[in-house]
């Protein structure tokens, strides 16, 4: 599924459609997180990362939250 968000941070803008799901997997990936040390370490649970990466959940707040955990910025959620 492919999502848009709009204005997830005043600093990053949506260009276009991006499938935020899979920029979080590969983010999480290349970390080498699985999932449940992603949830630990941003204070979600899996069930929610799980719900994020297949894009049914682009909650703004979750995905700084995970940003913040992969020490990524969170436009790179937003852009290719």
């Amino acid at each position: 599924m492919i999502n848009s968000t709009y204005n997830i941070d005043a600093s990053a803008t949506c260009l276009g459609h991006i499938d935020i799901g899979d920029a979080v997997r590969r983010s999480r990936e290349a970390v080498g997180y699985s999932v449940e040390d992603l949830a630990l370490t941003c204070g979600l649970t899996g069930a929610e990362i799980t719900r994020i990466e297949l894009g049914d959940d682009v909650d703004p707040g979750r995905l700084r939250r995970i940003a913040a955990a992969l020490r990524v910025p969170t436009s790179t959620f937003l852009l290719n």
